[in-house]
């Protein structure tokens, strides 16, 4: 009898030790959702985590900032991605925000456009309607094409913002991607756009703003004044999956450093 129970005392443990490895082994999931503008960034450290971590499946749904804030709240995600701080009303409702890096806002027109420099004033007065053709800001003689983002991007709050012209900007477009501002500015000789200076291409061309050129030097020195943060969004007081949680200690930690820089943001570490 006693032989009997010894050998399932043996076979239970044995089960233990290798659920264990199985647990170990299986890896797990990271979701996120949310700003189309750090793509890049969310997309580089998605990789070097997997990389680093083979059993593990990273996910990014980009739906745009207000969307992930609100796939993190409603439960649908482990961490929302978004291109602006969080509002006092957000984070009055749960949430809570860590600065993962920040991004200059780059003001971009067609490559063919000779106007090289705009002041945050002329920007301001371009996009609320006051400067309406090129001419007056250097340029040649033709309407400006005003294209946006949508209501709820984390890019067009910060832009507005940063400007003063929220509310009363008078848009030809407003579109839902980083990419596709960057897409139609290219198209467009007579357009002007905003779009994360991560995500910039060179179909278009990033003007300078105030005699400062966007880049990773002059968003960290604050010279360049039109930058935003990068937030990782999270719910208060609720834990993160185990999976979730070395995610985001890593992409936190000093190792992500030079992976944020090399994806054209400045690590906020």
């Amino acid at each position: 009898m006693k032989k009997i129970i010894s050998l399932l005392l043996i076979a239970v443990m044995a089960v233990a030790i290798f659920a264990g490895c199985d647990a170990l082994n299986s890896g797990g999931t990271v979701s996120t959702d949310g700003s189309t503008s750090m793509e890049k960034v969310i997309g580089a450290l998605g990789e070097s985590f997997m990389a680093k971590n083979k059993n593990v499946t990273f996910t990014y749904n980009p739906t745009g900032s207000g969307s992930g804030i609100k796939a993190v709240l409603e439960g649908r995600c482990d961490i929302g991605l978004s291109s602006r701080g969080l509002k006092d009303e957000e984070k009055s409702s749960g949430l809570t925000e860590t600065i993962l890096a920040y991004d200059g806002i780059a003001i971009i027109v067609n490559p063919n456009n000779p106007v090289s420099d705009l002041s945050v004033e002329q920007i301001a007065s371009i996009y609320t309607g006051k400067i309406t053709n090129w001419k007056e800001v250097g340029g040649k003689d033709a309407q400006i094409v005003l294209i946006g983002r949508e209501a709820g991007s984390g890019t067009r709050d910060g832009f507005e913002s940063i400007t003063d012209t929220k509310d009363a900007c008078k848009y030809r477009q407003e579109l839902t991607s980083t990419g596709d501002v960057i897409t139609t500015v290219s198209q467009n000789p007579d357009s002007i756009g905003y779009a994360s200076l991560a995500s910039v291409k060179d179909t278009v061309k990033a003007l300078q703003v105030g005699g400062v050129s966007p880049s990773e030097s002059t968003v960290k020195d604050g010279s360049y004044v039109i930058q935003r943060p990068f937030v990782l969004v999270t719910k208060s007081g609720k834990a993160l999956s185990k999976t979730a949680q070395k995610f985001f200690d890593y992409i936190t930690s000093a190792d992500a450093v030079s992976i944020i820089s090399s994806a054209g943001a400045v690590a906020a570490k």
